[in-house]
């Protein structure tokens, strides 16, 4: 059964559907919003609470674009609305962005451990308008088209967010690197 049959066999109630939406779904949820929080049980229930507004918004549900970018937008805005209330966002490292850095030509190819440091910490101090494309696009494989759709924002401005949000983490971790090149000479 495809995706459109699950979601219109869920808009008429039917919870089978919505554990087959669910098997498809979760690890992916629960990934996204585990990088977004750096909280896996509060990952794990804000996937849960995802998959509840979907049952019970469905009706909602316009086949314009992906299912999936549907369900991420939910998962998204859930995330964004805990980091409100936390203030405080801890992330763990994403080695695809990690990957990119060292391939843009920073120098210094630190251990994995002291590189996942510096990138936790610089993802962190990302104001959320940044970080939350960021991670659609290079964590989830979200389209920037998609990802425009799913935050409400002109395509334009994804595409400035998240090419800032590269530039700002590709400076602060060249500085640290070049800081601990500086330090142990």
């Amino acid at each position: 059964m495809d995706e459109q049959e699950l979601i219109e066999r869920i808009k008429q109630g039917d919870e089978m559907a919505l554990a087959s939406l669910m098997k498809i779904y979760k690890d992916r949820l629960v990934n996204f919003l585990y990088h977004s929080l750096g909280d896996y049980e509060r990952a794990v229930e804000l996937a849960q609470e995802t998959f509840m507004r979907v049952y019970f918004r469905a009706h909602q549900y316009r086949p314009v674009g992906p299912l999936s970018a549907w369900i991420f937008t939910i998962a998204s805005n859930l995330a964004r609305s805990e980091a409100k209330k936390r203030r405080k966002v801890n992330l763990v490292s994403l080695e695809e962005v990690a990957s990119e850095l060292r391939s843009d030509g920073v120098g210094y190819d630190p251990p994995a451990a002291s590189l996942s440091r510096y990138l936790e910490q610089a993802l962190n101090e990302l104001p959320a308008h940044y970080r939350l494309p960021l991670l659609l696009k290079d964590l989830e494989g979200f389209s920037q088209e998609e990802i425009a759709r799913m935050l409400g924002r002109p395509i334009g401005t994804i595409k400035a967010r998240i090419s800032r949000a590269r530039h700002i983490l590709r400076r602060r971790l060249e500085g640290a690197l070049r800081g601990k090149n500086d330090g142990g000479a």
